[in-house]
């Protein structure tokens, strides 16, 4: 009677592979059989994955790896799951070199994309990968590569082990360093400045390569910039060329309000998406498409993928459209839904994504086609026809969204005013204010609920809205626009309620 045949030992150890923004777990299986030898990997995996048999092959190699006279085989599971990215090298490689011995590695989440010579690299989709898989789980171990080691840490409940190389890796394994306890990581080593409101940190950029002292004048302009930046509202600048819109806006960016490390590593991740792999940093990100970008660039989407787009990228920082008039109506008018719902939704046949796009919106725009409408000095050429045609680039819905206005008059005052250093510790003064009384979001991004229970108005301030209502018929939306602005001028003066004189000033930066 024939015995029966042994079955062939199975190892195991996991890995994800990122759809669309999400991560997805991958169970990943290793064995050897009696057969001609050969080396395949089953379960839908892409070309990238396909093309890592030769790159696993010669790092095998430089660590004295020899091929038994076997079939190689490795499943990706599930099978039904497409798998892509180059960063699966690491584990499959791992499983061939251990697959003899009595070790485990099923425990932990192995990443990693492997060079001829051994060396292990990062790759773009690592840390977007596990900090979804964080939000999913409760606790993860992950073996990443030096180079991203430290980023990773930051995300809360990882357990993170870097390796520069597979033989790095191997003595991991084989001599249970995995059992020795890890140094401590603050999270406040990556960041220069913070500080702590409610037991919670909160980090910030604190350098001013851009300054506001070095725009002269424009004293209104500068306030409304002030507003937006402590409130994070959405702004637009009106007025003729050179008179500084540009130039106000791209320093806005060093004076927003601290972040904490949820908004930091979230942010970070989309930046990694678009394979922008940064340095993790509390400067918050700035995006300024120009006015012929197609509008799948700017939303998002793709034919196979459903790419982060400029909004995304811009999610917690902000989003500069200069020659506002200048970009195309569906670009425009597709911008309401994002500057509402704070999130863009793209639908594909086989895909659905959704990111989040919670940012400041930047306007600038000429008043005219010529730019000369405004101006002391040069005679206006455009006629009634043209300058109608020009404001009705811009519909009422968009404006609608805008929560401050500015008109820039040419400036021929050299009064340096505030400095961003001291306009950014008015918003920080502002921002202790917005979070020591509970307030999840800033004011400019609270929804209708948190308006009723943040925005009090005194009696005088109350009687003077009800004039303002009838009179400017304002909408509902308006009015809530109004309150949030209002409420972020009071936190600047340090005031508990909304007083007559903030709410006065909040309707002096709606549109007429």
């Amino acid at each position: 009677m024939e015995e029966p045949t042994a079955l062939p030992k199975v190892k195991h150890a996991k890995c994800a592979t990122l759809f669309a923004n999400q991560a997805f777990e991958v169970d990943v299986e290793s064995t050897f059989v009696r057969a001609l030898p050969g080396f395949s990997i089953v379960g839908l995996a892409d070309a990238s994955i396909q093309e890592s048999r030769e790159r696993i092959k010669s790092a095998l190699a430089s660590v004295n790896f020899q091929f038994p006279p076997q079939k190689i085989t490795i499943n990706l599971s599930p099978s039904d799951l497409k798998k892509e990215g180059s960063h699966f090298d690491l584990v499959i490689a791992l499983l061939i070199a251990l697959q003899k011995e009595r070790l485990t590695c099923k425990d932990f989440f192995i990443f990693g994309e492997l060079g001829l010579d051994g060396y292990v690299k990062k790759t773009a989709t690592i840390f977007p990968i596990i900090l979804s898989l964080a939000k999913k789980h409760h606790s993860l171990k992950v073996i990443v590569p030096n180079d991203v080691l430290l980023k990773v840490r930051q995300i809360p409940g990882i357990t993170a082990y870097g390796i520069s190389s597979l033989e790095e890796a191997l003595l991991f394994f084989r001599e249970k360093r995995y059992e020795n306890p890890l140094p401590l990581l603050e999270p406040l080593t990556l960041f220069e400045h913070h500080l702590i409101i409610n037991n919670q940190p909160y980090f910030y950029y604190g350098h001013f390569p851009l300054d506001f002292k070095e725009v002269l004048g424009q004293t209104r302009a500068k306030r409304a910039l002030l507003i937006s930046a402590a409130g994070m509202h959405n702004i637009l600048l009106e007025g003729s060329p050179g008179c500084g819109k540009s130039m106000s806006i791209k320093r806005l960016r060093y004076i927003l309000p601290p972040q904490n490390m949820d908004e930091i590593l979230e942010s970070n991740a989309y930046q990694s998406l678009s394979s922008e792999d940064d340095t993790l940093s509390a400067l918050r990100a700035f995006r300024s498409p120009h006015h012929s970008s197609s509008k799948p660039s700017i939303f998002g989407g793709g034919s196979v993928h459903a790419s982060a787009g400029e909004i995304a990228l811009a999610h917690h920082g902000i989003l500069f459209f200069d020659e506002f008039t200048n970009f195309s109506k569906t670009v425009l008018e597709s911008l309401r839904e994002p500057l509402e719902d704070h999130r863009v939704l793209i639908s594909r046949v086989h895909t659905k994504v959704c990111y989040e796009t919670k940012f400041l919106f930047a306007a600038a725009q000429n008043p005219c086609p010529c730019g000369n409408l405004l101006s002391t000095s040069h005679e206006c050429r455009c006629s009634d026809a043209e300058l109608l045609r020009y404001k009705n680039r811009i519909s009422e819905p968009m404006m609608d969204r805008l929560d401050l206005y500015v008109q820039m008059a040419e400036e021929s005052s050299q009064e340096i005013g505030l400095s961003s250093t001291q306009m950014f510790n008015l918003v920080i003064a502002a921002f202790k204010m917005q979070k020591e009384r509970g307030q999840k979001e800033l004011n400019g991004k609270m929804n209708e609920n948190d308006v009723v229970r943040y925005c009090m108005l005194e009696i005088a301030a109350q009687e003077a809205l009800d004039i303002a209502i009838p009179r400017f018929g304002l909408s509902q939306r308006s009015i809530h626009k109004i309150l949030r602005v209002a409420r972020t001028i009071s936190d600047l003066a340090g005031a508990k309620y909304l007083a007559k004189e903030h709410l006065l000033e909040a309707l002096s930066f709606r549109r007429r």
